[in-house]
């Protein structure tokens, strides 16, 4: 079975203090994950020592971050590098996040340095991609979401992109006051494990992990987790609330 994974997006929230105290509820909730299903923090930079410390011991807890840079190191101020989270011992990397698409416009040529920046250092990236809501408008997701991995991650290897996470981020049902189904999801879903197929042969689109990206919360979660093609979620506003994400995580197939 492919790992079904919950993976928090905390973005740009929390003061240390607060962060400290999310990350001792999670962990002392206990959560048992079984070995087909794991759970990624991704957390700002300034804590991701504080959560590889808290989570140290916890079964099937990783740690992220959310974004790297394109190079290894130099005089590039205020970035940082992927050997820079290696040596932090992180283990995945948000890449291609819709709002870094938008806010600090990362073309799909720049993911694709990021892609490879990160697999040279053995982190493991969550690849997002998503269309926005023009683009579902005029039905033209799957062909916007098809060049997406296209231009920057099909260039790899079968063995290369078995190490991979891909995220399906619907823009357009996030903040517009439309909302996504959990059918819509698992078409999206089928269609990118169809292009993955298409390149790589069924074996291996079939054991990438997929996660779903458009507003999870506990109240929904198990509708959308429950689709054949859906292996958890990338969690955003919902992940900051120990609760909330608990649940999350206990909606894993």
């Amino acid at each position: 079975m492919r790992k079904q994974i919950a993976a928090a997006n905390w973005k740009m929230n929390l003061g240390l203090e607060e962060a400290n105290n999310l990350l001792d509820s999670l962990v002392q909730a206990n959560i048992e994950l079984s070995g087909d299903r794991e759970t990624v923090l991704a957390v700002p930079f300034p804590y991701l020592l504080l959560a590889k410390e808290k989570l140290k011991g916890s079964n099937n807890f990783y740690v992220g971050a959310q974004n790297c840079y394109t190079k290894e190191n130099g005089a590039f101020t205020g970035e940082i590098s992927a050997s820079m989270l290696k040596s932090c011992n992180v283990d995945y990397v948000i890449i291609g996040h819709s709002e870094r698409r938008e806010y600090f416009n990362e073309s799909n040529f720049i993911l694709f340095q990021k892609i490879d920046i990160c697999l040279k250092n053995n982190l493991k990236p969550i690849f997002c991609c998503g269309e926005s809501l023009t683009v579902r408008e005029a039905e033209a997701q799957n062909q916007y979401v098809e060049t997406q991995l296209k231009e920057s991650l099909l260039h790899l290897d079968a063995n290369e992109v078995r190490n991979f996470v891909i995220a399906y981020e619907p823009i357009w049902a996030i903040g517009t006051g439309k909302t996504a189904t959990a059918d819509q999801a698992q078409e999206m879903h089928a269609f990118i494990r169809k292009v993955l197929s298409e390149k790589y042969g069924d074996d291996v689109a079939q054991s990438i992990s997929i996660l779903y990206g458009g507003s999870v919360k506990a109240a929904n979660a198990k509708e959308i987790f429950g689709k054949p093609d859906v292996d958890g979620g990338l969690v955003g506003g919902a992940s900051l609330n120990a609760s909330e994400f608990i649940q999350i995580m206990q909606s894993l197939k």
